[in-house]
Protein backbone atom coordinates (compact mmCIF):
# COMPACT_ATOMS: atom_id res chain seq x y z
CA UNK A 1 0.00 0.00 0.00
CA UNK A 2 1.32 3.38 -0.92
CA UNK A 3 0.76 6.59 0.96
CA UNK A 4 -0.94 8.02 -2.17
CA UNK A 5 -3.80 5.52 -1.95
CA UNK A 6 -5.05 6.77 1.40
CA UNK A 7 -6.00 10.07 2.94
CA UNK A 8 -4.68 10.85 6.41
CA UNK A 9 -6.67 8.93 8.99
CA UNK A 10 -7.66 6.17 6.56
CA UNK A 11 -8.04 2.55 7.48
CA UNK A 12 -4.43 1.59 6.80
CA UNK A 13 -5.02 -2.16 7.27
CA UNK A 14 -7.55 -2.37 4.41
CA UNK A 15 -6.06 -3.95 1.29
CA UNK A 16 -7.20 -2.76 -2.15
CA UNK A 17 -8.96 -6.11 -2.64
CA UNK A 18 -10.83 -5.78 0.65
CA UNK A 19 -11.74 -2.17 -0.18
CA UNK A 20 -13.16 -3.23 -3.55
CA UNK A 21 -15.22 -5.97 -1.90
CA UNK A 22 -16.60 -3.36 0.50
CA UNK A 23 -17.59 -1.23 -2.49
CA UNK A 24 -19.45 -4.17 -4.03
CA UNK A 25 -21.10 -4.99 -0.68
CA UNK A 26 -22.20 -1.36 -0.21
CA UNK A 27 -23.64 -1.16 -3.73
CA UNK A 28 -25.44 -4.49 -3.30
CA UNK A 29 -26.92 -3.43 0.05
CA UNK A 30 -28.04 -0.04 -1.30
CA UNK A 31 -29.88 -1.36 -4.34
CA UNK A 32 -29.78 2.19 -5.71
CA UNK A 33 -27.02 4.41 -7.07
CA UNK A 34 -24.42 5.46 -4.48
CA UNK A 35 -22.36 8.60 -5.09
CA UNK A 36 -18.62 8.03 -5.41
CA UNK A 37 -17.99 10.73 -2.82
CA UNK A 38 -20.11 8.78 -0.32
CA UNK A 39 -18.12 5.60 -1.00
CA UNK A 40 -14.87 7.55 -0.61
CA UNK A 41 -15.96 9.02 2.70
CA UNK A 42 -17.10 5.63 4.04
CA UNK A 43 -13.82 3.98 3.03
CA UNK A 44 -11.71 6.98 4.07
CA UNK A 45 -10.01 7.26 0.68
CA UNK A 46 -10.07 9.84 -2.06
CA UNK A 47 -12.75 9.93 -4.74
CA UNK A 48 -10.03 9.08 -7.28
CA UNK A 49 -9.22 5.84 -5.42
CA UNK A 50 -12.90 4.87 -5.68
CA UNK A 51 -12.88 5.65 -9.43
CA UNK A 52 -9.84 3.38 -9.84
CA UNK A 53 -11.38 0.62 -7.74
CA UNK A 54 -14.58 0.71 -9.77
CA UNK A 55 -12.53 0.50 -12.98
CA UNK A 56 -10.78 -2.62 -11.63
CA UNK A 57 -14.11 -4.15 -10.58
CA UNK A 58 -15.55 -3.52 -14.06
CA UNK A 59 -12.47 -5.06 -15.66
CA UNK A 60 -13.07 -8.12 -13.46
CA UNK A 61 -16.57 -8.36 -14.90
CA UNK A 62 -18.58 -6.82 -12.07
CA UNK A 63 -21.71 -5.18 -13.55
CA UNK A 64 -21.22 -1.70 -12.10
CA UNK A 65 -22.48 1.29 -14.06
CA UNK A 66 -22.00 4.97 -13.45
CA UNK A 67 -25.20 7.00 -13.45
CA UNK A 68 -25.86 10.70 -12.89
CA UNK A 69 -26.58 9.80 -9.24
CA UNK A 70 -23.59 7.53 -8.61
CA UNK A 71 -22.51 3.92 -9.03
CA UNK A 72 -25.05 1.13 -9.36
CA UNK A 73 -24.52 -2.62 -9.17
CA UNK A 74 -26.67 -4.40 -11.75
CA UNK A 75 -27.48 -7.71 -10.15
CA UNK A 76 -28.62 -10.44 -12.53
CA UNK A 77 -32.32 -11.14 -12.39
CA UNK A 78 -34.01 -14.50 -12.85
CA UNK A 79 -34.83 -15.40 -16.46
CA UNK A 80 -38.08 -13.79 -17.54
CA UNK A 81 -38.02 -11.25 -14.71
CA UNK A 82 -37.97 -8.33 -17.14
CA UNK A 83 -38.11 -7.51 -20.83
CA UNK A 84 -35.31 -5.49 -22.40
CA UNK A 85 -35.90 -3.41 -25.53
CA UNK A 86 -34.39 -0.51 -27.45
CA UNK A 87 -36.77 2.30 -28.41
CA UNK A 88 -35.97 4.87 -31.10
CA UNK A 89 -37.30 8.36 -30.45
CA UNK A 90 -37.01 11.84 -31.91
CA UNK A 91 -37.94 15.10 -30.21
CA UNK A 92 -36.48 18.42 -29.17
CA UNK A 93 -35.49 19.37 -25.63
CA UNK A 94 -39.11 20.14 -24.67
CA UNK A 95 -40.07 16.54 -25.39
CA UNK A 96 -37.58 15.06 -22.94
CA UNK A 97 -39.64 15.14 -19.75
CA UNK A 98 -42.90 13.88 -21.32
CA UNK A 99 -41.01 11.06 -23.04
CA UNK A 100 -39.25 9.94 -19.87
CA UNK A 101 -42.39 10.21 -17.74
CA UNK A 102 -44.35 8.15 -20.26
CA UNK A 103 -41.83 5.36 -19.75
CA UNK A 104 -41.36 5.42 -15.97
CA UNK A 105 -45.07 5.91 -15.29
CA UNK A 106 -45.65 2.52 -16.93
CA UNK A 107 -43.03 0.86 -14.74
CA UNK A 108 -40.16 0.91 -17.21
CA UNK A 109 -36.56 1.74 -16.32
CA UNK A 110 -34.78 4.00 -18.80
CA UNK A 111 -31.34 2.39 -18.72
CA UNK A 112 -29.47 4.69 -21.09
CA UNK A 113 -29.54 7.02 -24.05
CA UNK A 114 -27.63 6.24 -27.26
CA UNK A 115 -26.86 8.34 -30.32
CA UNK A 116 -24.92 7.49 -33.45
CA UNK A 117 -22.36 10.25 -34.00
CA UNK A 118 -20.85 10.60 -37.50
CA UNK A 119 -17.31 10.99 -36.14
CA UNK A 120 -17.24 9.02 -32.88
CA UNK A 121 -19.76 6.30 -33.66
CA UNK A 122 -22.04 5.15 -30.86
CA UNK A 123 -22.18 7.45 -27.84
CA UNK A 124 -23.98 6.10 -24.78
CA UNK A 125 -24.80 7.60 -21.40
CA UNK A 126 -26.20 5.64 -18.48
CA UNK A 127 -29.39 7.09 -17.03
CA UNK A 128 -31.06 4.43 -14.85
CA UNK A 129 -34.27 6.42 -14.45
CA UNK A 130 -37.00 4.43 -12.67
CA UNK A 131 -39.34 6.95 -11.07
CA UNK A 132 -40.83 10.39 -11.57
CA UNK A 133 -38.41 11.61 -8.91
CA UNK A 134 -35.49 10.28 -10.96
CA UNK A 135 -36.81 12.10 -14.03
CA UNK A 136 -37.29 15.33 -12.08
CA UNK A 137 -33.72 15.12 -10.72
CA UNK A 138 -32.39 14.51 -14.22
CA UNK A 139 -34.33 17.46 -15.64
CA UNK A 140 -33.20 19.71 -12.79
CA UNK A 141 -29.58 18.75 -13.35
CA UNK A 142 -29.99 19.41 -17.08
CA UNK A 143 -31.39 22.86 -16.28
CA UNK A 144 -28.86 23.67 -13.56
CA UNK A 145 -25.81 22.54 -15.52
CA UNK A 146 -27.13 24.14 -18.71
CA UNK A 147 -26.18 20.90 -20.39
CA UNK A 148 -27.00 19.68 -23.83
CA UNK A 149 -28.74 16.40 -24.47
CA UNK A 150 -26.83 13.81 -26.51
CA UNK A 151 -29.72 13.90 -28.97
CA UNK A 152 -28.82 17.51 -29.80
CA UNK A 153 -25.96 15.99 -31.83
CA UNK A 154 -28.38 14.04 -34.02
CA UNK A 155 -31.30 16.36 -34.62
CA UNK A 156 -33.21 14.86 -31.72
CA UNK A 157 -32.87 11.23 -32.84
CA UNK A 158 -31.82 8.87 -30.06
CA UNK A 159 -32.30 5.40 -28.64
CA UNK A 160 -33.18 4.29 -25.14
CA UNK A 161 -32.48 0.87 -23.73
CA UNK A 162 -35.40 0.14 -21.42
CA UNK A 163 -36.32 -2.58 -18.97
CA UNK A 164 -40.01 -3.37 -18.71
CA UNK A 165 -41.64 -5.58 -16.11
CA UNK A 166 -43.41 -7.49 -18.91
CA UNK A 167 -44.37 -7.32 -22.61
CA UNK A 168 -47.70 -5.61 -21.87
CA UNK A 169 -45.93 -2.71 -20.12
CA UNK A 170 -43.48 -2.43 -23.03
CA UNK A 171 -46.32 -2.29 -25.58
CA UNK A 172 -48.19 0.27 -23.46
CA UNK A 173 -45.01 2.39 -23.38
CA UNK A 174 -44.68 2.18 -27.17
CA UNK A 175 -48.31 3.31 -27.44
CA UNK A 176 -47.69 6.27 -25.11
CA UNK A 177 -44.62 7.34 -27.11
CA UNK A 178 -46.67 7.09 -30.34
CA UNK A 179 -49.35 9.32 -28.80
CA UNK A 180 -46.67 11.85 -27.90
CA UNK A 181 -45.42 11.70 -31.51
CA UNK A 182 -41.86 10.83 -30.50
CA UNK A 183 -41.56 7.12 -31.36
CA UNK A 184 -39.64 6.55 -34.59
Amino acid sequence: MTRQQYRPGSRIGLTPEARRERIVARLRAAGVAVPGSELAETLEVSRQVVVGDVAVLRAEGRPIVGTPRGYLLLEPEPAGARVTAVLACRHDRRGTRPELLALVDLGLTVVDVIVEHPLYGELRANLMLRTREDVDRFMERLRRERGELLSSLTGGLHLHTVWAPDRAALEAARGSLRELGVLV
